[in-house]
C-alpha cells in the first residue's frame, strides 16, 4: 500500500461560550482547524485534524499546520501508510521539529491502518483498558463568579472534573480558585491551570494561599526549572503541561519527581505513535496523565477517546471532549459525552467520517 495523495481542508470552529480565555489575557472566540486525508493506492483514506490554540500558547499556529504540510507532503508520497515507524523516522528526517505538522499525518495513517485491520485504533494502541473515558471541562478565565457560575452549569452536566484558567493577578486566582472550590462536592476535581502565567513569585503566593484547599496545582511558571522550584514548595498534586514536549523532557521530570500528573497532548508531541510512547513510559513510572490535544473537533475528539480508552483507568486522569465546545460538527461518528464520560468507537480506524458538505472543497492537495 502507498500513500497517493494528501488533502488537506480548513474549517473554523466558533465556540459555543463566545470566547475561550486564559492566561496573559489570551483569547480565541473560532478556531482554525486543519482536516487531513491520506489517500491510498488501496482506494482506503485515513483523516485526522489538527487545531492549535491560537498562536500564542505553544510553538504552533493554525496557518502553520498547512505551510508545513505543503513542505512536507510531497516527500511522503509513495510511502505505506501502515508502516507508522518508517513514515514517522521518514517525517524527521524530511522536517526537523513542527511536531504538530506531523501529527496529523501520522493519526491519518492509524486510521488507515485501523481501517486495513478491521480493527478500531484502541484496540491496536493496547486494547481496551477502560470501558468509558472521564472528562474534564476546562473553565474560562472570567471573574471568580462567573467561574462558579459557569462550573455549577457544566457540573449539572455530568462533569465532575473542572479546569479552572488561572494565570492572571495572583490575588483575582486566589479568589478564582476559593470561590469554585466552595460550590464543589468533596468528589469533585478542581485544577487551578496557569498555563505558564505565574511568575516565580505569584506562583508562590498563590499555592501558599490555597494549601487548605482540595486543588490540584498545573503548570505555573513557563520554564520546567521555575514549575519544579514551585513544585517543591507546595504538597498540593502538581500537573505538567506545556513544557513536556517529548519524550526526553518527560524522561527528566520522571527522573527529577517534576510532577504528579502529565497533561498528554497529542498533536503537541507529533501523532499518535509518539504519543503512544509517552503514555506508555507514564504507566512504567506510575504517572497518570489527561490524554487531550490542543483543541479541535469530532476528529480531535475521536483520537484523543482512542488513545484514552487503552490507557488504564488508574493512569487516566481524565480526557476532553473538544467537540462539546464548538458550534459546528465536522465528522460523523465522534465521541459523544454521556454524563460526564465517552468512549471511542468499536468501528474500524477512528470510526469517523468527515462531513464533507461542512469541509467544503481541500484547500491543499499534495499527489492524486
Amino acid at each position: 500500500m502507498k500513500i497517493t495523495a494528501i488533502r488537506a481542508y480548513q474549517v473554523d470552529l466558533p465556540l459555543r461560550e463566545g470566547r475561550y480565555s486564559w492566561s496573559n489575557g489570551n483569547f480565541v472566540e473560532v478556531f482554525d482547524s486543519t482536516v487531513v486525508a491520506v489517500e491510498t493506492d488501496a482506494g482506503i483514506t485515513g483523516y485526522a485534524e489538527c487545531c492549535p490554540l491560537g498562536s500564542a500558547y505553544l510553538p504552533a499556529y493554525a496557518a502553520g499546520v498547512r505551510a508545513g504540510l505543503a513542505e512536507l507532503g510531497p516527500k511522503l508520497i509513495g510511502l505505506d501508510p501502515t508502516e507508522l515507524g518508517t513514515l514517522n523516522r521518514a517525517m524527521d528526517a524530511a522536517l526537523r521539529g513542527h511536531p504538530y505538522v506531523k501529527a496529523p499525518i501520522d493519526i491519518a495513517c492509524w486510521d488507515i491502518l485501523g481501517k486495513v485491520a478491521g480493527l478500531p485504533v484502541w484496540k491496536l494502541l493496547g486494547g481496551r483498558a477502560q470501558e468509558r473515558v472521564a472528562l474534564y471541562r476546562a473553565i474560562s478565565q472570567r471573574s471568580a463568579d462567573e467561574m462558579a457560575d459557569n462550573i455549577a452549569g457544566y457540573r449539572a452536566e455530568g462533569y465532575a472534573k473542572f479546569q479552572l484558567k488561572v494565570g492572571g493577578d495572583a490575588d483575582d486566582d486566589i479568589a478564582r480558585i476559593r470561590a469554585t472550590r466552595a460550590i464543589l462536592s468533596p468528589g469533585d476535581v478542581l485544577v487551578a491551570d496557569a498555563n505558564t502565567g505565574w511568575t516565580k513569585a505569584e506562583a508562590a503566593r498563590v499555592v501558599a494561599a490555597v494549601e487548605d484547599l482540595d486543588v490540584y496545582i498545573e503548570q505555573p511558571c513557563p520554564s520546567y526549572e521555575e514549575c519544579v522550584s514551585i513544585r517543591r514548595r507546595t504538597a498540593r498534586p502538581f500537573v505538567l503541561d506545556e513544557v513536556i514536549d517529548g519524550v526526553a523532557t518527560l524522561s527528566r521530570a520522571i527522573a527529577e519527581d517534576a510532577m504528579d500528573i502529565v497533561n498528554l497532548k497529542i498533536s503537541k508531541v507529533g501523532g499518535l505513535t509518539k504519543a503512544r510512547l509517552m503514555r506508555d513510559l507514564c504507566v512504567s513510572a506510575g504517572i497518570a496523565m489527561t490524554i487531550e490535544d490542543t483543541w479541535g473537533g469530532d476528529i480531535v475528539t475521536a483520537a484523543i477517546a482512542h488513545l484514552a480508552q487503552s490507557t488504564p483507568a488508574e493512569f487516566c486522569f481524565s480526557a476532553t471532549d473538544f467537540n462539546s465546545y464548538g458550534t459546528v460538527s465536522i465528522a460523523e461518528g465522534a465521541p459523544a459525552r454521556v454524563d460526564g464520560f465517552m468512549t471511542a468507537s468499536d468501528a474500524p480506524g477512528l470510526g469517523v467520517t468527515p462531513r464533507f458538505d461542512v469541509l467544503g472543497s481541500p484547500v491543499l492537495t499534495i499527489g492524486g
